[in-house]
C-alpha cells in the first residue's frame, strides 16, 4: 500500500532531513490549496494579530514538518523516540503527583509534537496512560495510528460514552489520562467558549474529567527544538483556578491553551478548522454592543 510504504520511507530519515522535507511540503501544500491558505492566515491572525512575515512563514513550514514528523514518531522504536526528548521542564509536577497517588489529566493542545506527549506522559509517570481514539477519515491511516499510538504505557479508549467511561475510571483508579482539549466536538459534546476573542465549541470532557475528585491537572507540550536537534517537553500547572460552571470552566481551560500557545506560536496547528459549526449546533448568542 501506497500510504504505509510512504510512511515507512519517511520514517528511516533521520529527523533533520525529515523536517527540511517537512517545511518544502508544508509551503507546497500553502501555496496549492486557497482554502487551507485563508484558513490558516485567519487563524493566525485572529489569535495574534495581523502576523509578522517571519512568523507566518514559521507556522507554514512547522506545519509542514509537524506533519511528516508523525511518521517518524510512529513507526521509530519507541526507546528511539523517547530518546530524543533533551530537555524536559516542570517534570516535579509528575513526579509529586504519583508520589501523592493521584490521578493525573495531562492536557495537550495541538502543539508543537504532540503526537510525542503521551508517549513522554506514560514513561515519566511510570503508570498506564489512557488516551481517547477516533478512527480518522482516511481509513488508510488506521493500522498505522493504532501501532504507534498504543505501546509502551499507553493504551487507547474510544471516542464513545464506553471510552469516556473508561478515562473516568482510570482517574478514579489513580492512573493517568489524556486529552486533546482544542478539537472541535460534536453535538451535544460542547459550548460555545472565546478562543483567541471568538467563539469556538470547546469540548466540556476536560472540565469534566478534572472536576474528579483528587485528580491533578498538568498541561503539557512537546517543543520541535531546531534542525532536528529533538524535543524539549514542558510541564505546566494552570495559572489560574478552574472554577464555576461548566461553561466557565471550559472557557478557563482555553485561557490555558492560548497561554501555551504564545510561547511558541509558530508551532500552533493553525490550519485545523477550530472555529467551524457542527451540524445541529446552534450559533453562538452574538455579545450586544
Amino acid at each position: 500500500m501506497l500510504v504505509d510504504f510512504l510512511f515507512r520511507l519517511f520514517a528511516r530519515l533521520p529527523l533533520s532531513c525529515l523536517y527540511r522535507l517537512g517545511g518544502v511540503g508544508g509551503w507546497l501544500v500553502y501555496l496549492c490549496s486557497p482554502t487551507y491558505r485563508r484558513r490558516l492566515r485567519a487563524n493566525l491572525t485572529q489569535a495574534m494579530g495581523e502576523p509578522s512575515r517571519k512568523l507566518l512563514h514559521r507556522a507554514i513550514a512547522e506545519t509542514g514538518r509537524q506533519a511528516l514528523e508523525i511518521c517518524w514518531i510512529w513507526l521509530r522504536p519507541l526507546n528511539t523516540v523517547l530518546a530524543q526528548v533533551k530537555a524536559v521542564y516542570g517534570l516535579e509536577l509528575v513526579e509529586t503527583a504519583r508520589l501523592d497517588g493521584a490521578g493525573i489529566l495531562f492536557v495537550t493542545p495541538h502543539l508543537g509534537c504532540f503526537e510525542l506527549a503521551a508517549h513522554y506522559c506514560a514513561h515519566a509517570g511510570g503508570a498506564p496512560l489512557t488516551v481517547l481514539f477516533r478512527p480518522p477519515r482516511f481509513r488508510a491511516l488506521e493500522p498505522l495510528m493504532q501501532a504507534g499510538r498504543i505501546r509502551g504505557l499507553v493504551k487507547t479508549a474510544a471516542a464513545d460514552l464506553a471510552g469516556v467511561r473508561q478515562l473516568l475510571k482510570a482517574l478514579r483508579m489513580h492512573d493517568m489520562v489524556g486529552i486533546l482539549p482544542d478539537q472541535t466536538p460534536q453535538a451535544g459534546e460542547g459550548v460555545w467558549a472565546d478562543f483567541f476573542g471568538r467563539p469556538a465549541w470547546t469540548m466540556t470532557l476536560g472540565a469534566r474529567l478534572a472536576e474528579v475528585e483528587g485528580v491533578r491537572t498538568i498541561y503539557v507540550w512537546v517543543e520541535r527544538l531546531p534542525r532536528g536537534q529533538g524535543y524539549a517537553v514542558h510541564y505546566s500547572l494552570p495559572a489560574q483556578p478552574c472554577e464555576g460552571g461548566l461553561a466557565m470552566r471550559c472557557a478557563a481551560m482555553n485561557r490555558e491553551i492560548e497561554r501555551l500557545i504564545r510561547q511558541r506560536p509558530e508551532q500552533y496547528l493553525w490550519a485545523y478548522n477550530r472555529y467551524k459549526q457542527p451540524r445541529d449546533v446552534p450559533a453562538p448568542e452574538t455579545k450586544e454592543l
